[in-house]
């Protein structure tokens, strides 16, 4: 795992071999940061990464300068991989929450420039999550949300869908508000 922009970009991370992630491939995270280069300004934004997993979509954007980069995940081992990571490299914007994602949705009034989510791909309720967002008003105006699914896995139901694109088996779902 590598990033692969901004400030710590080269920097090579080597997560513990028994977090129980799927992370995001490096071919994936440049497409998806490529795409985000022409409809985001990185500085200054807030990012709410859920199913942070190795933080590696939390560092990507503290990297670029995002303002403050929440990570959440239930997995006690990722959060303090994410912790000690993001103290040893100077990553003071990025902040923690070990919980359930959906009960944190479900309790969280703060407003975000961009939501990430990469949940477990067999996880049911993935559909709920643009739900959720859209109805609790979770993003600013402008704001965009992207959902990492697999491909196969169709999200263009929802209203504020925009478009899907496919990286092997893996698919980024953008909605926008």
């Amino acid at each position: 795992m590598r990033i692969i922009g901004g400030s710590l970009k080269g920097l090579r991370l080597n997560p513990p071999k028994n977090l129980p992630v799927r992370p995001t491939t490096d071919l994936a995270k440049e497409a998806l940061f490529n795409i985000l280069l022409n409809l985001v300004e990185f500085d200054n934004i807030d990012v709410l990464d859920l199913f942070c997993g190795t933080g590696n979509i939390s560092y990507e954007f503290a990297s670029r300068g995002a303002k403050q980069v929440v990570s959440v995940d239930r997995s006690i081992h990722c959060i303090n991989y994410i912790k000690d990571t993001s103290r040893q490299h100077g990553l003071s914007q990025i902040k923690t929450f070990k919980t359930d994602i959906f009960k944190y949705l479900q309790l969280e009034t703060d407003q975000y420039d961009l939501i990430f989510a990469d949940p477990p791909y067999d996880l049911n309720q993935i559909p709920e999550i643009p739900k959720i967002v859209f109805d609790k008003a979770l993003l600013r105006p402008d704001g965009l949300l992207i959902v990492e699914h697999q491909s196969m896995q169709n999200l263009s139901n929802h209203p504020a869908f925009v478009e899907q694109r496919k990286y092997g088996h893996s698919s980024f779902s953008f909605f926008k508000n």
